[in-house]
C-alpha cells in the first residue's frame, strides 16, 4: 500500500506517554512535521503509578529537561499539589524537588500543549508493524508504520515510546489477562515486528499499590507531611515566586505493623510474583510490599506515605504498598494499618508485565544500530519512571531532528548531566531490571546539581533550536549575575572588628585579620543569606541566583577538584574509535572483552572503559591501536 501526502510525516512517535510527548514536541518545535499515535487520547502523559514528578536523582533530570527546552517541568509547575526537597540533611549535590503532582490536570496540560503544537498532528491508533528497507551497502532503515486499521504512514524517522504497553499484562493474584495501565489497551502486534527485524526484547514488570477513598481514611490519627515553602519551580519559565502562595494539600505517613506483616506472610503464595505466574524481573528500588518483607524480614514495620491523587478527587495513592496479592487480601493488609479500618478501595493495586529492548542495541544518540532511522526512548529501553522517560524521549527527538536537518548528534556527556549518565550507563552497560536514575550513579554529583542545570545545558538547547531568544537573554542575566555575585564574594574584605562580633554570636573562632566574604561563606554555619548583616552593599538577587552562588562559593575547592578530574577522564572520551573496527583481529585484546566491545560497538575509548568484562589491559590495548592508526 502505497501512503498519500497526508500520511507521510518526517517523524513519527509511537506512544504518547512521557517520552513520547517530549520526543513529539522536539521533533515538532524544531520544524518537522510529527505525527504522535497513542492507544488513547485520555492517556496522554497519564500518570499511571505515584503521582509526583521528582525525588531522589529524577528531580535532577526534571530541571534538566526544561534548561533543554523540555517541557516537564513546566506542566509539573502548572499542577502543584504539594513541594518537598528530598535530602536537605546532606550537601547540596544530592538534594532533589519532589512534588505532588494533580494527575489529571497533568493530563490535560500536555494533551493541551500537544495540541496547539504547530507541525505535530495527534492520532488515536495502534502501531502494529515497522516498515523498513535494506540499501545496497546492505544498511537497513526505518521509512514507515503500519496501524491496526491498516493505514500505512511513510516517515523518515520514528521514535518508539511504548512505555508499559508492548504485549503488557495484568497480574492481581491468580487472575491475568492483556491490558495496558490503568484498564487501558495493550499493544499486541509490536513486539513480533521487532523481533522480526533482529532485536531483542526482555520482559520487565512493574506494579503499583491500591487507590483508596479518602473519606474511608482516618488522617487525624496519621502523621502529617506538610509542603515546604519557598518553592523553586521546575522551569525556568516559571516566575520565581508563582508557587509560594499555593495552597499544598498535605501528604500523610502510616506504618505497617506485625499484623500486616502477617497477613502477607500467610498470602504471600497467592501474589502473582511468588506463585511463579510473573517472569519479568521487577525495579530493585521500588520493591513491592511482599517483596520488601522478604528481603528486610528484620524490619518490624515499613513506612507508606498517603499522598492525594489531585484536588478534585477523592482518590489517595499509598505509596510503599506495591502489590500483585489477589483483592481480599489488598483488603486485610489495607486495613490493618492505623487510621485504615474502613479503608475503600478505588482501584485495586496490581503487577504489569511488558516487553522491552535491550538498550546496548542503541547508540548515545538513542538511535537503534541495526535500523537507522529508528530510535527508542522511556521504557521500551529498559528504564523506570516518568522523569527517566520523558528525559530519554526528548533526548531522541532532538538527534532525529538534527540528523534530519544534516548536522551533528546531540550526545550528552556523563561528566555534564544526569541525563548523559541515564543513556551511558543504558547504551554502554545495559540493565537486567528496570533502570532507576538515583544520585549515586553519577560519579560527578557536586558538578551536577539541581540549581546549575541551565547553566550545563541551556546552550545545548539552545543550539538545538528549543530555547528562544527571549529564554536565552534571560538566561545569559542570569549567568552573569552569579558570575559578578560570586567575584564580588571573593574580593570583598572585611575587618576583623566588623566580622568578630558576627563570629561570637554564631559561636565561630574569631579572624585575626581580614577576611573575604567568600572565605566566611564557606564555614559550615554560615549561609549567603545570614551574611546580609555584614554586607551593606550586597545587590538584590533573585532566590535561584543566590542559591547558586552560596553553592558556588561554599564547595569551590571540592568543586575544582571534581573539575579537574573530568579533565583527565576527557581525554578517553576525546578518543573515536572507529565504528566498523574488528575487535577479534586486535592481538592483545582478551576474548571477554572484543566480544563485548563487538557486541556494544562503544563511540569512544572512554565509553570502551565502562564496559562490563573490558579491564584496564584492554584499554591499553586500544590506546596502542589508536596510536599506531
Amino acid at each position: 500500500m502505497t501512503p498519500d501526502s497526508y500520511h507521510s510525516p518526517s517523524v513519527a512517535v509511537v506512544g504518547a506517554g512521557h517520552a513520547g510527548v517530549e520526543a513529539a514536541l522536539a521533533t515538532a518545535r524544531m520544524g518537522f512535521d510529527t505525527v504522535l499515535f497513542t492507544l488513547s487520547l485520555d492517556a496522554i502523559a497519564n500518570l499511571p503509578c505515584n503521582p509526583s514528578i521528582g525525588g531522589t536523582g529524577k528531580g535532577h533530570l526534571v530541571f534538566e529537561i526544561d534548561a533543554l527546552g523540555g517541557e516537564m517541568g513546566r506542566a509539573a509547575d502548572a499542577v502543584t499539589l504539594q513541594n518537598r526537597t528530598l535530602n536537605t540533611g546532606k550537601g547540596a549535590a544530592v538534594q532533589s524537588k519532589r512534588i505532588q503532582a494533580d494527575r489529571r490536570r497533568y493530563h490535560q496540560y500536555m494533551k493541551h500543549a500537544l495540541e496547539h503544537q504547530p507541525k505535530l498532528r495527534v492520532v488515536q491508533a495502534e502501531v502494529v508493524d515497522l516498515l523498513t528497507e535494506t540499501d545496497e551497502n546492505g544498511e537497513k532503515r526505518i521509512v514507515g508504520l503500519c496501524t491496526s486499521l491498516g493505514e500505512v504512514w511513510a516517515c523518515e524517522r520514528a521514535i518508539l515510546c511504548t512505555g508499559t504497553y508492548l504485549d503488557s499484562r495484568i497480574f492481581i493474584g491468580n487472575v491475568n489477562y492483556p491490558s495496558g495501565p490503568d484498564g487501558f489497551l495493550p499493544a499486541r502486534g509490536l513486539s513480533e515486528a521487532l523481533v522480526r527485524e533482529g532485536l531483542t526484547l526482555m520482559r520487565f514488570k512493574t506494579g503499583t499499590p491500591a487507590r483508596v477513598r479518602r473519606g474511608s481514611i482516618d488522617l487525624d490519627v496519621l502523621e502529617l507531611q506538610p509542603g515546604e515553602t519557598p518553592v523553586t519551580p521546575y522551569s525556568v519559565r516559571t516566575p520565581e515566586d508563582a508557587l509560594d502562595a499555593i495552597d499544598q494539600i498535605p501528604c500523610h505517613i502510616v506504618y505497617t505493623n506485625a499484623e500486616t506483616h502477617r497477613i502477607i506472610h500467610e498470602n504471600i503464595r497467592r501474589s502473582a510474583m511468588y506463585s511463579g505466574a510473573i517472569h519479568g524481573t521487577g525495579p530493585r528500588y521500588c520493591p513491592s510490599i511482599e517483596d520488601k518483607l522478604t528481603r528486610f524480614a528484620d524490619k518490624p514495620r515499613h513506612q507508606l506515605f498517603v499522598e492525594p491523587c489531585g484536588s478534585e478527587t477523592e482518590e489517595m495513592y499509598i505509596q510503599g504498598f506495591s502489590t500483585s496479592l489477589p483483592t481480599d487480601v489488598q483488603y486485610a493488609m489495607l486495613r490493618s494499618l492505623d487510621g485504615f479500618e474502613k479503608a475503600e478501595i478505588m482501584r485495586y493495586a496490581y503487577a504489569i508485565e511488558y516487553d522491552c529492548i535491550d538498550p546496548t542495541q542503541l547508540y548515545a544518540t538513542l538511535e537503534c544500530k541495526t535500523i537507522r532511522g529508528l530510535y527508542g526512548a522511556g521504557q521500551f529501553n529498559g528504564t523506570s519512571g516518568y522523569e527517566e522517560a520523558a528525559a530519554q524521549g526528548l533526548v531522541a527527538g532532538i538527534n532525529a531532528a538534527l540528523s534530519l536537518r544534516g548536522e551533528p548528534a546531540m550526545i550528552l556527556e556523563r561528566s555534564g548531566s544526569y541525563i548523559g549518565t541515564l543513556i551511558d550507563d543504558l547504551v554502554t552497560k545495559g540493565t537486567n531490571e528496570p533502570y532507576r536514575m538515583m544520585t549515586s550513579r553519577s560519579e560527578y554529583r557536586l558538578l551536577l546539581r539541581q540549581d546549575n542545570a541551565d547553566l550545563r545545558l541551556t546552550p545545548l538547547g539552545r543550539a538545538a533550536g528549543l530555547v528562544t531568544d527571549a529564554q536565552y537573554e534571560d538566561f545569559l542575566v542570569r549567568k552573569t549575575a552569579i558570575e559578578t555575585e560570586c567575584e564580588r564574594l571573593n574580593t570583598t574584605y572585611l575587618s576583623p572588628k566588623i566580622v568578630n562580633p558576627y563570629l561570637e554570636n554564631l559561636g565561630e573562632p574569631p579572624v585575626g585579620s581580614g577576611v573575604s566574604l567568600a572565605d566566611l561563606l564557606r564555614r559550615p554555619a554560615i549561609s549567603y543569606d545570614s551574611l546580609a548583616p555584614l554586607d551593606e552593599h550586597r545587590p538584590t538577587l533573585p532566590r535561584r541566583v543566590r542559591t547558586t552562588v552560596e553553592v558556588t562559593v561554599k564547595y569551590d575547592g571540592y568543586i575544582k577538584r571534581e573539575i579537574a578530574e573530568v579533565e583527565r577522564h576527557r581525554k578517553l572520551e576525546q578518543k573515536r574509535l572507529p565504528a566498523d573496527l574488528d575487535y577479534s583481529s586486535l592481538k592483545g585484546l582478551r576474548l571477554e572483552a572484543a566480544q563485548k566491545l563487538q557486541a556494544i560497538r562503544p563511540m569512544t575509548v572512554g565509553q570502551a572503559s565502562r564496559i562490563s568484562g573490558v579491564n584496564p589491559a584492554d584499554i591499553s590495548v586500544l590506546l596502542i591501536y589508536l596510536g599506531l592508526k
